[in-house]
């Protein structure tokens, strides 16, 4: 009898995530070894070998990150064959003639920014030659598990659909309690279009624990297959290692109304060891499919009355009125005296600029917090923030906590950044968190703007950011800019502020690249001071080229003369941009805010 049949005659219990036997006894893999006196092979073998023995009908190989993107990030993105294949052998080895099905586990790519080491290969390609590998080696099933982003499962179903016609697959993935996807698309819908594509088994993993798996398989009718693999509870942290306490009882008493609700693959995902999968195995033992149940009638939230805050004028607003839009930037001090950074605010507001954007510690520079600057702004001199937000120093829970308290501190425009590294920073000793890149907040910025978090929670008010993105056109690869700057605009940009533009030639040419958009270019603009200003910034800063014919006009001017003659190029370029787009991004230089205000004063002039 092969996997679909047995799944169709019978509950299959499958083992728990690989490593979770020693994680649930509180032995980390990273030192289990060590500590055990064992090679890591069998270190492998010895877990397959608890999950067989505890019951399974269904394991796992654990090669969930054998892919070449995450096996380049330790120089093996040349041995993903070889791993795979490994990896298959020893889990048949501890099968051996027992009647237990093989799954290969494939998870996400785990790609936030781009590898260079991979940057000609698409992402189809390194599915492929995971999905290679193991149907090489022979499984019974490939097991796609703990996607969260929709197409990615999509691309990794179609990859494995082309390369075998018949394989088992199975197709899990993380969503809220609610039964949302981090994109907010309903997991009855994602699931109808995975079967639709070549899915046998659709579900949910990781994440939750029992409780919630009960709760998001009764809003999932009985269309399909449906697994279902929960977290083992929430772990405590101590010493370093991660400990799971959910009883094996409990496991066995939740397995059974995981049939009743229609489950036929059963497992465990983080802290589920043979413990729990031995009480589950025997808990349904004998059981057979639950085929129809009820129709859940979920009873609606009463309406919650919501004061609703007043809407700030979005710049959007302003240049659909035909205005010229002024933006300067002038990043927080660095020092707790703010008194001359809020008379510069004011002062720039007054010369003609409609909105001041913060930087959220820029170059990794430790500044005072972007968001209090934005909201003193706002409340006490009524002036507009637009707030750099950067993936650098928040994991995804501080990113998404802060972006809530803009909003209910009625801010909205946001630029995400994915950020400077904290190693070139001033902080010695400071890491970088990267828990996703510009492109991908912007897409949990989205989500919060039709009301859910990036784990597909109702936040039961939507958020209304304005989100912007950045556009370096100085870059010697301009298509791969242009084709950065497409990805983030359909990840929900809406305007565009570019590095600082010194040529007007290059203006032309920016309007010639990007026509096709349709959404406002902001031209960043920076009024040079001086020869060693315009030396450093060339040279020292990244993203900010300055043509030779600038820099050589540059050349020996310094105090008064430096000044003028950077504002006049800085003048020369904003009659260019004002050709072509509809507003003006002006960055102060080192809170010389008396020229971005003469700047500003300039544009309203033109406009």
């Amino acid at each position: 009898m092969d996997f679909l049949e047995e799944l169709n005659s019978s509950v299959v219990c499958g083992d728990g995530a690989m490593g979770t036997e020693l994680m649930s006894s509180g032995v980390p893999l990273d030192v289990c070894f060590e500590e055990l006196n064992v090679s890591a092979p069998e270190v492998v073998s010895r877990v397959h070998d608890s999950y067989v023995q505890a019951g399974a009908r269904l394991i796992e190989t654990n090669t969930f990150g054998a892919n070449a993107a995450r096996l380049s990030k330790h120089g093996l993105q040349g041995q993903v064959q070889e791993l795979n294949q490994a990896a298959i052998r020893l889990a048949r080895k501890s099968i051996g003639q027992r009647p237990v099905f093989l799954a290969g586990s494939i998870g996400p790519l785990g790609i936030t920014d781009p590898q260079p080491e991979l940057e000609n290969i698409n992402q189809a390609d390194l599915f492929k030659e995971q999905v290679q590998a193991m149907l090489d080696a022979g499984v019974d099933a490939v097991f796609l598990e703990t996607f969260v982003d929709f197409n990615e499962i999509q691309l990794a179903l179609n990859v494995v659909r082309n390369l075998d016609t018949k394989i088992p697959i199975i197709c899990s993935m993380v969503c809220s309690e609610e039964g949302r996807l981090p994109s907010s698309l309903p997991i009855v819908q994602a699931f109808r279009e995975l079967i639709r594509l070549g899915a046998n088994v659709v579900g949910v993993n990781c994440v939750t624990g029992p409780h919630a798996m009960r709760s998001i398989l009764r809003r999932i009718p009985i269309e399909f297959p449906i697994s279902a693999f929960p977290n083992a509870g929430y772990p405590r942290y101590h010493d370093g290692r991660f400990f799971y306490n959910t009883a094996p009882e409990y496991f066995a008493e939740a397995a059974k109304e995981f049939v009743a609700e229609g489950a036929r693959l059963i497992g465990g995902c983080c802290g589920v060891g043979p413990g729990q999968i031995r009480a589950m195995a025997t808990a349904i033992a004998g059981l057979r499919p639950t085929l129809l149940k009820p129709a859940v009638h979920w009873i609606a939230e009463p309406e919650v009355e919501v004061r609703r805050r007043p809407i700030e004028t979005s710049l959007l607003d302003l240049m659909d009125k035909g205005q010229t839009v002024v933006v300067t930037e002038l990043d927080p001090p660095k020092t707790l005296v703010l008194e001359k950074y809020f008379a510069a605010a004011r002062a720039l507001i007054d010369a003609g600029s409609d909105a001041i954007t913060l930087a959220d510690n820029s170059l990794a520079i430790l500044r005072v917090s972007n968001l209090a600057i934005g909201a003193i702004l706002k409340q006490k001199y009524n002036i507009m923030p637009l707030l750099h937000i950067s993936c650098r120093d928040k994991n995804l829970i501080g990113l998404q906590s802060e972006l809530m308290g803009i909003a209910a501190l009625g801010i909205r425009h946001i630029l995400p950044l994915t950020g400077d590294p904290a190693k070139f920073g001033d902080q010695p000793g400071a890491s970088s968190v990267f828990d996703v890149n510009s492109i991908q907040l912007m897409e949990i910025i989205s989500g919060l703007n039709k009301g859910y978090n990036f784990a597909g929670k109702n936040i039961k008010y939507p958020t209304d950011f304005v989100t912007g993105c950045t556009f370096n056109p100085n870059a010697k690869n301009l298509d791969a800019q242009v084709a950065r700057l497409e990805r983030k605009i359909a990840a929900g940009a809406c305007y565009v502020m570019t590095q600082p533009v010194f040529d007007q030639g290059l203006v032309r040419q920016m309007h010639a690249r990007t026509k096709h958009l349709g959404v406002p270019i902001l031209t960043g603009v920076w009024p040079l001071l001086n020869a060693r200003q315009a030396e450093f910034l060339h040279h020292e800063v990244p993203g900010i080229i300055i043509p030779d014919q600038i820099r050589s006009r540059m050349t020996g001017t310094e105090g008064t003369e430096g000044r003028h003659l950077g504002i006049e190029i800085a003048k020369e370029v904003v009659r260019a941009a004002l050709d072509y787009f509809p507003g003006i991004y002006l960055i102060t230089p080192f809170l010389a805010y008396d020229t971005t205000a003469e700047l500003a004063q300039f544009v309203r002039n033109l406009s």
